[in-house]
């Protein structure tokens, strides 16, 4: 059975991601960084030796932004290029051990961020909301994904 949808939820939805968006970068520029900088320490540290491109796919911004930001973190010296071995042309990035108070940092504000958006709110419905949350990530994925194959398809067929 289909509920109705109301479209408040995307506003909600919007306005508590640019909220998030908003506090994230006054707290990395008390750092003298970016919310983007910080974005990349913290996915480096979950996927060390990303490649520039890779990077740039997963935060959704041109190789050429990825290019700028790593200049910046590599300039601090918190990030290392290194080449890659199996092709040179490629740039492995390596967080250095500068990085670890600001890594440190992130963790700290990601915390206090979540203890401030979940007050008053019981567990089970985190819970729900999680799981409405990642079915709606997945439906949106799948509708990409559905797309992308339709697309590909006419390009051969037509």
């Amino acid at each position: 059975m289909q509920i109705g949808f109301d479209p408040e939820l995307l506003v909600l939805l919007y306005d508590v991601a640019r909220q998030m968006r908003t506090r994230a970068d006054q707290r990395a520029r008390t750092r003298g960084m970016t919310r983007a900088q910080w974005v990349i320490l913290a996915h480096l540290e979950r996927q060390p030796g990303l490649s520039q491109n890779e990077l740039a796919a997963i935060v959704e911004v041109e190789p050429i932004t990825i290019g700028r930001l790593v200049d910046r973190l590599e300039a601090r010296g918190l990030v290392e290029r290194r080449s890659d071995p199996r092709d040179r042309r490629v740039w492995r990035l390596q967080l250095m051990p500068a990085a670890t108070p600001i890594l440190r940092e992130i963790k700290k504000y990601r915390a206090e961020l979540h203890a401030l958006m979940t007050a008053g709110l019981d567990p089970a419905t985190l819970r729900v909301m999680a799981d409405g949350l990642l079915r709606m990530k997945a439906n949106l994925a799948a509708e990409l994904r559905d797309s992308g194959a339709v697309r590909a398809s006419g390009a051969r067929n037509g």
